[in-house]
């Protein structure tokens, strides 16, 4: 493919910022080709590098802001250009807010769902305190000339940046951490090297229960054994009273999966507890559990308002996970079905109803596809369907579904605004869009959630 443009790798440019990508890097035009460029913000006229020359764009990378915007703000974070972890701790927070509700209107221009010019957009809902959130943390451990370090991997680099104080992650894991990372320096554990496919430990995952302080540190390791085990445990348990369970995980393959299927039980309880509303969950290693629960309550709070359920409604929660959406609305509702591929899932789902006393819920493992026409032939009518899909959006069968047996109401709780305005194209066919409540799931991040309204015609 020809390129249309004279631009060449390593020739130094100025140009002026017109606005935020998708993944939070500033745009600017520089003889009408569009430009990207990490860490520039719009209104900011920069000095750049070109790193990557494609046929109708460039990339570059930051070398000097000329003029600053008044939105720029100083990073918290030592290691935030290295790390990549967060895009946004350069933006101010509220301006964050302003970028995430503009994410979705990108995503629904390049996508054209019917009337999307004319959606109301709500502003998005952040957090008083955008900080230390994260209740889970999964460090990759190495060993270099310094000793043991735990950090995460700078983009597209097998280069580990250490990190020993994450701003967005909950202190007590990052405490923790830098304990476990004390003790297997001090007795010499051996330390994973990649490029060996030699060592033991490979990972650490240290998850905390926002609501119960109950902390779990899990040793991922290459092979079962863990010399020295009973030393660390024993040095952690007293130095971190809050931990109450430590575990760990056999990760024998190469590949980039964070954890095994196999989890060996060290010391405590082998789960924490949690709490999100009214449900009580207990979290396993491998349990999946919201990252921000104070924002996740939020979030749900949303979908219950737009789905407006009225005493006597039927219910669909699909992707219904352990239950916890559906269960909250379970209260306000004559019944909740819900569904979900993955058979423990539901098994939580009604131990987990069964737990509150909620006694008109119904769950059943396997596709929404499959199960709502089943559903529908023996007589249930839903009124309203809450779908919460992952980042990869609504499967075509059930978005089809959706379409042949229409319910009054749909909300769709997004993760992906650019899946959402994909499946908007087809669903806004028999729906019309109320309007889209942007909830910030991940501050400093480019990362944007949204709950979308839809009404049948």
């Amino acid at each position: 493919m020809k390129i249309q443009h004279n631009l060449k790798v390593g020739q130094k440019i100025t140009l002026p910022i017109k606005r935020l990508g998708i993944n939070g890097e500033g745009i600017g035009y520089f003889k009408k080709t569009i430009v990207f460029i990490p860490g520039a913000l719009p209104d900011e006229t920069v000095t750049a590098t070109i790193s990557t020359v494609a046929p109708k764009f460039a990339e570059a990378e930051l070398n000097k802001v000329n003029k600053a915007s008044a939105q720029r703000v100083q990073p918290r974070c030592a290691v935030y250009e290295e790390c990549g972890g967060c895009q946004l701790q350069h933006l101010a927070y509220e301006a964050q807010l302003v970028f995430k509700n503009d994410v979705v209107k990108q995503s629904l221009a390049k996508h054209k769902p019917i009337g999307y010019q004319h959606y109301k957009m709500r502003p998005a809902i952040g957090m008083s305190n955008p900080w230390q959130y994260r209740n889970k943390l999964q460090f990759q451990i190495r060993k270099d000339e310094n000793g043991v370090i735990a950090g995460l991997y700078q983009p597209n680099s097998h280069r580990l940046v250490g990190i020993d104080d994450c701003v967005v992650q909950q202190p007590i894991t990052m405490d923790i951490l830098n304990g476990a990372v004390r003790v297997l320096e001090k007795y010499n554990v051996p330390i994973y090297d990649e490029r060996r496919n030699s060592g033991i430990v490979k990972t650490l995952m240290i998850r905390t229960g926002l609501k119960t302080g109950e902390t779990q540190l899990v040793f991922i390791t290459h092979s079962p054994k863990l010399p020295q085990k009973n030393q660390m445990i024993n040095e952690l348990r007293h130095e971190f009273p809050q931990l109450v369970s430590i575990m760990q995980n056999v990760q024998p393959t190469k590949s980039s999966v964070i954890m095994g299927d196999e989890t060996l039980h060290l010391w405590g309880k082998e789960s924490i507890a949690e709490q999100l509303e009214d449900v009580h969950f207990n979290l396993s290693p491998r349990a999946f559990f919201q990252l921000n629960p104070e924002q996740t309550a939020v979030l749900y709070d949303e979908a219950r308002k737009a789905l407006d359920a009225q005493s006597g409604d039927k219910i669909i929660d699909a992707y219904c996970g352990v239950g916890t959406i559906g269960l909250s609305i379970a209260k306000l509702v004559g019944e909740v079905r819900g569904m979900d591929t993955i058979p423990s899932a539901i098994e939580d789902a009604k131990e987990n109803a069964k737990r509150l006393g909620v006694t008109n819920t119904y769950y059943e493992a396997g596709t929404a596809e499959e199960l709502i026409p089943k559903w529908l032939e023996k007589g249930f009518r839903p009124d309203g369907i809450i779908v919460d899909p992952p980042r990869t959006g609504l499967d075509k069968k059930l978005i089809d579904t959706l379409l042949k047996y229409p319910s009054k109401k749909l909300v769709y709780v997004s993760c992906n605004p650019s899946t959402l305005a994909r499946d908007l194209v087809y669903l806004t066919k028999k729906y019309n869009v109320d309007y889209l409540q942007s909830v910030d799931m991940f501050p400093q991040t480019a990362r944007a959630e949204v709950v979308a309204k839809l009404v049948l015609k």
